[in-house]
């Protein structure tokens, strides 16, 4: 079948993008589901930074691709041994295709599996090559497992979570990446307890999911720190307790917490960020590092920090999640009123639209857009 796909052909460093047009919207050939898989029509997907590292070269991945990686569609077909799913369910679909017996998933840590990072760097899915072809007969790559910037996905059922029908499709789409990451650091990684405090540095989707999770998980004082006065207003509305400029944020953190927060977040990718993260936790604290960097950044740091003052610096990939277990869970905390993460959707664009919102993003004024895929958004 066809489908109406935004594709990455080259890296682009030339900004604005809406200028530089970096994404084309093509037609392309989807293969059909094989033994495993399933087609999804994509109701909705957000749009990350993790799409814009890829634009920009920060992370490298095989050209061409189709992007995007965090959206929630309805089930339309299933290929042979699929039992977790059927046509007309809603899923989210998640960008870590756990395979459930490698060493990895085996230890409980799904997030981390070895098949899945060998299927994603390669650009296929986990049950075998890319689905994807252009108009000349090429093969275009998938992001993730998932390529969400597409009216039709196929994808393997370890990627996808059923999820109930009355979620809406622009809350579900963000549990995919951004919840489970900046939630998952907190609650899974950290395993943050009642009442420690938290200053959560970077206040995109992922910083801000991270808030939520703290404030979720009873912690005191949530510091949350970002250049935008902007995010940092809308931290405050989503649970933090106090929000500052970096600037101001060191003496203010210290100042707060009687000398040092108990957990740190870092959400910016940055190694300069993770330096003034570890100098905000007091002694014995812990940082968690959830951005992501460009590969050739180097993290320089005084290596007295951790014998000396048993400080941690804990890497978090996907929040180390069990999709399959904190989506559900997640979403009920929605339900109850402690996660809204609909006040992180800051606009909804057609798939034409993608390369200006690229440059939304890129800018620093955007923090969750949904693209409409593939028009089943009635209202926004």
């Amino acid at each position: 079948m066809r489908t109406t796909a935004a594709v990455l052909r080259d890296v682009v460093h030339e900004r604005p993008y809406q200028d530089s047009r970096p994404v084309t919207v093509e037609e392309l050939e989807l293969g059909a589901p094989r033994e495993g898989e399933l087609l999804v029509r994509v109701a909705a997907a957000s749009l990350c930074h993790s799409d814009l590292s890829v634009v920009n070269g920060d992370r490298v991945r095989p050209l061409p691709m189709a992007l995007g990686h965090e959206a929630v569609g309805v089930v339309e077909e299933t290929g042979p041994g699929v039992h977790r799913v059927a046509p007309g369910d809603h899923v989210v679909l998640v960008y870590v295709p756990s395979c459930g017996f490698c060493a990895r998933c085996a230890e409980g840590r799904p997030a981390l599996c070895d098949r899945a990072a060998a299927a994603n760097g390669s650009g296929g899915l986990l049950h075998g090559p890319s689905l994807l072809t252009d108009a000349a007969g090429r093969t275009v790559h998938h992001q993730l497992g998932v390529s969400a910037f597409s009216s039709h996905t196929v994808v393997a059922q370890e990627s996808v979570v059923p999820i109930p029908d009355d979620v809406p499709f622009t809350v579900a789409s963000m549990f995919g990446c951004a919840v489970l990451t900046g939630a998952g650091a907190v609650i899974n990684t950290a395993a943050l307890r009642p009442g420690q405090s938290v200053v959560v540095h970077g206040l995109g989707g992922v910083g801000l999911s991270a808030v939520l999770g703290a404030r979720a998980a009873g912690a005191y004082p949530i510091v949350a720190v970002d250049p935008v006065a902007e995010k940092r207003a809308l931290a405050l509305r989503l649970g933090a307790t106090h929000a500052y400029a970096p600037g101001e944020a060191l003496i203010a953190t210290r100042d707060l917490t009687g000398g040092g927060a108990e957990l740190a977040v870092e959400a910016v990718g940055s190694p300069a960020v993770m330096g003034a993260c570890l100098q905000s936790v007091a002694r014995g604290g812990r940082v968690v590092s959830v951005g992501l960097p460009a590969p050739d950044r180097v993290l320089d740091v005084p290596a007295l920090a951790f014998a000396g003052e048993g400080k941690s610096l804990l890497g978090s990939y996907m929040g180390d999640a069990v999709p399959r277990r904190d989506i559900p869970r997640f979403l009920d905390l929605w339900r109850a009123g402690l996660m809204p993460v609909e006040e992180m959707h800051t606009g909804t664009v057609a798939l034409s639209g993608i390369n200006e919102a690229m440059e939304e993003l890129a800018s620093g004024r955007a923090i969750r857009q949904v693209v409409d895929t593939s028009g089943l958004l009635i209202s926004v």
